[in-house]
């Protein structure tokens, strides 16, 4: 028999397989939530187009709030009803609470044992413990508020110095994206990567490990169909399982010389980093290197490239609606003044601020499909069947633009969540076990970020031209274009030299 006759029986045997299959799973699985037709081998892959919250939106749309799918052959469960996520995390909260084990874990974060990677059980209970304690702890996010306070006032004062002789064009999507990196950085590690104060070796080293984190989040999530087809991962279709180990050595390799440079100095320091390696010195077997370079990882993950891109759509939508900039410049005016540059500590006395974040992250959710569940059992949503080991996966941007949850639901409107309960419709760090634990964190940097922004400039769109607020489809809900506006310093940027 020759190859060419071999490789024919071969597949024709392969789609025997999968077919009988699908159909001895869509027998033993009775009243699964309703979906497209799938085909042999594949599935519905073939209805996956990019982004695929729109066509996840598309979908729900002909068959309802919860719908089957099957990937190659894992079958996956989209939600897309506020009352169904509600379900998923009260009701199934803990058969909801595992992960689907993609290439990604395996081969990045470090065999599956991080927070965001690990199943749910003993180990990944120890790590939400370690997070909550000894790394997102109220006390812990207090003393990192210098960092922030800094980061921030370093990014107004270049933007005032840029503006120092009137209105000036500036471009803002790679400002966000440097202070939120040096922002989490500092905290992790203590150091600064981007400005020109900074060690260049430092700024090559971090534009090379941006660029693998930007790989990294292109191949995560239910996105590689190497995930679902046995086949294509046997011969390792378009090299993935090879460029995610590169990416998983190159990212280790970062990682392991951060512990190192915290050893080598000898002296404490009040980094996370640092914290975690005195922890080792009672604990060696509980904080190891490992579990240090998971956590610091997900921070880095978790942490810069979702706060740098609601910062920028925020700013985009305040430019879209003058009359939003206007009111929470009053606000700012009320409860800060001209006479003090905005802290942390006012924060809380400014709540159409918050709200502006809040709406920003209803219409641009950083994620705009959450994480993925696994059921660790068989469980019922929306009235459906949902076998153990299914994918689920929540569409929190549709459910956030849902007409018949939000009024007025595509239109930025802050004053919403002025109403009570409409908080608890949000859902942009997710609900349940798995939610983020960095919210507090987050909103805390956002909101100071943005603040600052609008207490210390006067801001206009460029031109005459509507603000472009298309979206770049990926993992992270980006801009398909880096925002661009014009500013002016206020005389309050003096308060930044005294």
């Amino acid at each position: 028999m020759n190859t060419l006759s071999l490789l024919s029986y071969t597949l024709f045997y392969l789609v025997l397989f999968y077919t009988f299959k699908l159909l001895f799973k869509s027998r033993k699985f009775k009243n699964l939530p309703p979906g497209p037709l799938s085909l042999p081998i594949i599935g519905n892959l073939h209805h996956l187009k990019r982004p695929l919250h729109h066509t996840f939106k598309g979908l729900s749309k002909k068959y309802g709030d919860v719908i089957s799918l099957w990937f190659g052959s894992r079958l996956v469960v989209v939600v897309s009803s506020p009352s169904l996520v509600q379900e998923c995390f009260t009701k199934n909260d803990v058969v909801l609470a595992n992960r689907p084990r993609f290439l990604s874990g395996k081969h990045i974060f470090y065999n599956y044992t991080t927070l965001g990677s690990s199943p749910y059980g003993e180990h990944w209970r120890n790590l939400r413990r370690i997070i909550s304690i000894d790394v997102l702890s109220n006390h812990r996010i207090n003393s990192s508020s210098e960092i922030r306070r800094d980061e921030t006032r370093r990014l107004v004062k270049k933007l005032a110095d840029d503006s120092s002789k009137g209105f000036v064009e500036v471009e803002l999507r790679s400002r966000f994206f440097d202070m939120t990196f040096n922002n989490i950085m500092r905290m992790i590690s203590g150091k600064r990567y981007y400005g020109d104060d900074c060690d260049m070796t430092d700024m090559e080293e971090a534009k090379e490990f941006r660029a693998m984190v930007s790989d990294l989040l292109k191949l995560s999530g239910a996105n590689n169909k190497n995930d679902f087809l046995p086949i294509l991962r046997l011969i390792d279709f378009e090299n993935l399982e090879k460029r995610l180990k590169k990416i998983g050595s190159k990212t280790d390799t970062f990682l392991r010389g951060l512990i190192q440079e915290q050893r080598n100095k000898g002296q404490h320091t009040n980094t996370m980093i640092d914290h975690l390696l005195r922890l080792q010195e009672s604990q060696p077997e509980y904080y190891t290197d490992q579990i240090i370079k998971g956590l610091a990882l997900g921070m880095l993950l978790a942490g810069t490239d979702s706060s740098a891109v609601t910062l920028e759509w925020a700013l985009s939508c305040v430019l879209t609606y003058p009359e939003v900039l206007e009111k929470a410049r009053q606000e700012l005016e009320t409860h800060v003044g001209q006479d003090r540059l905005l802290d942390e500590s006012d924060l809380p006395k400014l709540p159409y601020l918050t709200n502006i974040i809040y709406e920003t992250l209803r219409l641009y959710t950083p994620a705009p499909l959450s994480l993925p569940h696994s059921s660790s059992d068989n469980c019922i949503i929306g009235g459906y069947n949902v076998p153990g080991d299914t994918i689920v996966l929540i569409n929190a941007w549709a459910i956030h633009r849902d007409p018949e949850t939000w009024t007025e639901a595509t239109t930025f409107k802050p004053e919403r969540f002025e109403k009570e309960g409409e908080l608890e419709k949000l859902f942009a760090f997710g609900m349940g076990r798995r939610a983020c634990p960095g919210e507090v964190l987050a909103m805390r940097a956002i909101s100071l970020t943005l603040g600052l922004l609008v207490q210390c400039f006067e801001w206009k769109k460029v031109g005459d031209k509507e603000i472009d607020m298309s979206e770049e489809s990926g993992f992270v809900l980006s801009r398909s274009v880096p925002l661009k506006a014009v500013c002016k310093a206020r005389p309050v940027i003096k308060n930044l030299v005294k």
